[in-house]
């Protein structure tokens, strides 16, 4: 079923040391002192800002007075970001490209929040606080999860200098909470308010409460304490009409012909229920049948069309149909936030500073699904009344690359484009997927000024996360005998599709044919880092006027196990459902079937739903195994783990690092120049078969060492106008899951995959130039070039390997090897890239201009990138590269903003576009990849200063009701066929926020 979880999959221990020396220190200080990691920066540089004007004053200060290449979005007030989903917010930086699933800024895949950076995705590292922060089985945090009201700002490092954390070649994501430096006394807000969302028709909470206050104390010093909590809800909704992709060669046989009378014939032993004899002498109908097809490469799965043995008229009828299959897909997806930022400290005096923070985020994806499919559209039902094609000029350059090289031959000449299916049988799948994420981050730390010259810091932080994902569905099967026309027409966008037959609604009409809990996996990881860092002021005379230096030690660890299952057959034996459903139990009894809703797509597909369906309510804890004894469904608390799926990960870094920097020509120049070396040690542990079948674990070691240099320049052309360069040497480390050292292989076929723990970073040499025109606190416009020269990217090679852990392959099928070797696919550091491009941005408020028009700004950004990921999909001894775009990687994207603020009303208009992206990644086949097409959306909010402490809110989320439609082919390989139309409908949401106290 094409929901998130399935294509997920096509994208591809415990804390010993440092653990427990952080809990004592943490708890001790905890006691007395309190604060926050970043206090001296938050100090100098942080303003609480309460409107649009005050917010794009401190975002722009950030930008301006920083070494590095920055942007940055701070909250309009108190537990208000502009937008309410963070990855929505950071879409309007320049070089930022968001994706939006069941209408909020999410990921198609969980993981990472689709979010690109400068062309990059999955190549991000996440910050909260100047902190690293992860999401259970992931180098970087699921923005997904990220809660608005808990943000006071957020800053893209796009080319950062040597003392940032490394990890991160696209950009590094810091996320900023708020600290008892923040506020002047007693302070506190509370905001109350909801979303509805008028596809689901669904409406639902949204609460933030914060209190603060620090107190003199006597002698001197003062204590600051802080405490923020948050929950959060939504409900949206995905309808689509997904279509499988390739070239799905089919050929028309027409019903009137001698050859049909043949299929007829043999089709009536098949199934005597539905003869094709039928139709025998029809000229309406034809039956589309299968033409097989031939590999066109040994190392890829592309195929031609096999046409030996047809005449040049049955030749003349093939026909390409990646858009045939008749599916109606609807989920509703709810999502619950939670978060709780507690921060303290104690200033002894000027010179010292304890603090000690923490921040807890929840966040469940919880999604049911239902989905509506013709069971049997590709065998004997493919009987097509008035059959209609379309011109297409199906080319091997279209269909496999033309990767056998030669002319870019014509495999086909049209497409399927609508027709009548007849005698087609129904199926209907209710799911329900849970996947709670959980991160939480405690730190301690002191802040000290020995002397006026030399500041000292050194934080100790804990992280533990965790991350469950749980799918289970139910198939029902139309019963025996009872058959539909499905009415299709693939083109236009939806595409149409509508159903004659028996009611569709009736539970009678259905049997429960099978329950699967595909999905079943969870991830547990805990980590930490001990950080000291220090600054010394040279005195005049020196060419650094500063010199930062400092070290870090961090841990990862990362276990995973997985207990998924499928095919438990729900039938009165504990067998499959017999074809004549003998042993079948009617869906109409249990009560566990209800009606799909009936607004799916709000009609625009042709069909509005309403088929019987399983409740993916009683899809939980137990139900489906009480109702079902002969299936054999294990208690969920005592599920059978797939062993070979278990792998631990515990890595460990230490890195160190020394910056300069100098400022000459009476401060007109400024700069830094900086070293980091970063040492990797990783273990790895699989659990692998050997070669007699006793699966036992497998350890693996690696360890590398980084050095990555960097080099920042900054100088006035002349007052508020400056011109920027920066170089800096960049590495993001391989997944997680890529660096598990497994081992699977096939004795018959001498084919193998193994896991590559030896695996080194990406590295990219980073170069910037930007000139920056600052006309007053708040207007400014930029203009900037870049470029990543990227070395080792991953890319999954074929070469010829023996296997320690496997027998000798003796089979009779050739596998291209020789000496008993097996076809091995792995993972490799294999090549170079790029990505380059231009950024534009700036805003204007126009406080000079007469009358009302002083109350208005525009704000705006434009990214233009080019990236080249290359695959070779050749093998290691005979390489075929391929340049491929990144995925999810638009090439112009722009983000233009209208603002309005009086003394007491602002409101703000921000459309953002972006041009086609590949989805997911590269495909062989062309015809088979996807790609988003070019898309745009209206997000609007308004708000009202009811009184000096109460004001109100109001949003609306994708006015104009647009969504990320995907189609057949991929960038440069356009088909224009749409092949999955998504509806999301419309958020509004409004607020009440009550704030009191000293800012």
């Amino acid at each position: 079923m094409p929901n998130r979880i399935t294509e997920e999959n096509q994208m591809k221990q415990n804390h010993r040391n440092l653990g427990p020396t952080m809990s004592v220190v943490a708890v001790a200080l905890a006691q007395a002192f309190a604060g926050h990691a970043w206090a001296q920066q938050a100090d100098a540089n942080t303003v609480v800002v309460t409107g649009i004007r005050a917010s794009a004053q401190s975002s722009l200060a950030i930008k301006r007075d920083s070494m590095e290449v920055v942007d940055s979005i701070s909250a309009d007030d108190i537990g208000k970001l502009p937008d309410p989903n963070v990855t929505e917010t950071m879409t309007r930086i320049p070089g930022v490209q968001g994706y939006r699933y069941g209408g909020e800024g999410a990921s198609p895949v969980g993981q990472g929040s689709g979010v690109t950076i400068r062309g990059l995705s999955g190549q991000t590292a996440s910050e909260v606080n100047g902190r690293a922060y992860f999401t259970a089985g992931s180098r970087e945090f699921n923005l997904e999860g990220a809660i608005p009201g808990m943000v006071a700002g957020i800053d893209v490092y796009k080319n950062p200098s040597a003392e940032h954390i490394e990890g991160a070649i696209g950009g590094l994501v810091n996320i900023r909470t708020r600290n008892p430096s923040d506020f002047k006394g007693l302070t506190g807000a509370l905001n109350i308010g909801g979303r509805y969302n008028d596809l689901a028709k669904k409406g639902n909470p949204e609460l933030f409460g914060m209190i603060a206050n620090r107190w003199n104390l006597q002698g001197g010093g003062r204590i600051g304490v802080m405490a923020a909590a948050v929950f959060q809800q939504s409900t949206g909704r995905s309808d689509n009409n997904p279509a499988n992709g390739g070239a799905n060669y089919k050929r028309a046989v027409r019903a009137d012909s001698a050859e049909y009378a043949t299929l007829a014939a043999a089709n009536a032993a098949n199934d005597p229920s539905r003869p094709m004899s039928q139709y025998v002498g029809r000229t309406d109908v034809s039956y589309l049948a299968s033409v097989p097809t031939l590999p066109t490469s040994t190392t890829a799965g592309a195929y031609m069309p096999n046409l030996a043995g047809l005449t040049q008229e049955q030749i003349g009828n093939v026909m390409a149909a990646p858009a045939i299959t008749n599916n109606v897909f609807q989920e509703t997806i709810m999502r619950t936030r939670r978060g709780l930022n507690l921060a303290a400290d104690w200033r002894v005096d000027n010179t010292l500073r304890f603090y000690v923070d923490g921040n807890y985020t929840y966040y469940l994806y919880h999604q049911n699904y239902r989905g509506l499919n013709s069971s049997d559209i590709n065998t004997q039902a493919n009987n097509v009344q008035n059959l209609q094609t379309a011109p297409f000029s199906l080319t091997e350059q279209f269909a496999n690359g033309n990767l056998n090289g030669g002319s870019n031959d014509v495999l086909a000449t049209k497409r399927f484009l609508s027709g009548n299916f007849l005698n087609t049988r129904m199926t209907t799948t209710g799911g329900d997927e849970h996947r709670p994420y959980t991160t939480w981050i405690a730190a301690t730390g002191a802040e000290w000024h020995p002397t006026p010259a030399l500041f000292l810091k050194a934080d100790i932080n804990f992280i533990k996360a965790d991350q469950t994902q749980d799918n289970r569905a139910v198939t029902l099967l139309s019963n025996p005998g009872l058959y539909w026309t499905v009415n299709r027409m693939a083109d236009g966008a939806p595409h149409q599709t509508t159903f004659t037959g028996p009611d569709l609604s009736n539970p009678a009409n259905f049997m429960y044919q099978a329950y699967s809990n595909g999905t079943h996996q969870s991830f547990h990881d805990t980590g930490g880092a001990v950080a000291l860092d220090g600054t010394y002021s040279l005195d005049d005379g020196w060419f650094f006027s500063r010199i930062k230096f400092g070290t870090r030690a961090a841990r990862q660890s990362s276990s995973f196990n997985n207990f998924a299952f499928s095919g438990r057959p729900l039938t009165t034996d504990g067998l499959p459902l017999a074809a004549d459903g003998s042993n079948g139990i009617s869906a109409a009894t249990g009560g566990h079937v209800q009606s799909s809703p009936t607004n799916f797509m709000d009609g625009l597909a042709g069909y509005s739903g309403g088929y019987a369906v399983y409740n993916p309510d009683q899809l939980l804890g137990n139900q489906v195994s009480g109702a079902f004894p002969k299936a054999g469904i294990l208690p969920e608390n005592g599920l059978a783990e797939q062993v070979l799926a278990r792998r631990y990960t515990n890595e460990k870094t230490k890195a160190i690092y020394l910056v300069g920097e100098f400022s000459l020509l009476d401060d007109r120049l400024k700069g830094n120049a900086g070293v980091r070396v970063v040492r990797t040690n990783g273990e790895f542990v699989a659990q692998v078969p050997n070669a007699s079948g006793v699966i036992g674990p497998y350890s693996r070691t690696t360890s590398y060492t980084n050095a990555l240099p960097s080099f920042n320049l900054t100088y006035d052309l002349a007052k508020d106008f400056l011109a920027r360069f920066g170089y800096g040497r960049g590495m993001t480390r391989p997944g997680l899951d890529q660096l598990n050292p497994y081992v699977t292989y096939n004795s018959t076929q001498g084919t193998a995959s193994v896991g590559n723990p030896e695996l080194h970073p990406l590295t990219a040499n980073s170069f910037d130039f930007s000139l920056e025109r600052y006309f007053s606190k708040t207007n400014y416009l930029a203009a900037g070039v870049f470029d990543k020269e990227i070395n080792g990217f991953f890319n999954d090679v074929q070469n010829c390997e023996s296997l320690a852990l496997a027998p000798a392959y003796n089979g009779a099928v050739a596998n291209g090897c020789s000496g008993g070797q097996y076809l091995v696919s792995k993972t490799l550091n294999s090549e170079k890239g790029y990505a380059r491009g231009v950024e534009l941005s700036g805003q204007y408020f126009f406080d000079s201009a007469p009358g009302i028009l002083k109350n208005f700004g525009v704000a705006g950004s434009y990214t233009y990138v080019k990236t080249d990921n290359p695959f070779n999909v050749g093998t290691k001894a005979a390489p075929n590269i391929i340049s491929t775009p990144q995925p999810f990687a638009s090439k112009n994207s722009y983000s233009v903003s209208a603002l309005y603020e009086d003394n007491k009303a602002s409101a703000r208009l921000v459309y953002t576009w972006r041009s086609p992206s590949v989805l997911f990644g590269f495909s062989p086949n062309p015809i088979d990849g996807r790609y988003i097409d070019a898309y745009g959306i209206l997000d609007g909010s308004f708000n009202y200063q009811l009184t000096d402490n109460l004001a109100l809110s109001l949003i609306a989320s994708n006015i104009t009701n647009k969504t990320l439609n995907r189609n057949v082919g991929g960038l440069g390989n356009e088909s224009g066929i749409e092949r999955q139309h998504y509806e999301n409908g419309r958020f509004f949401g409004f607020s009440l926020r009550y704030k009191f106290g000293n800012l």
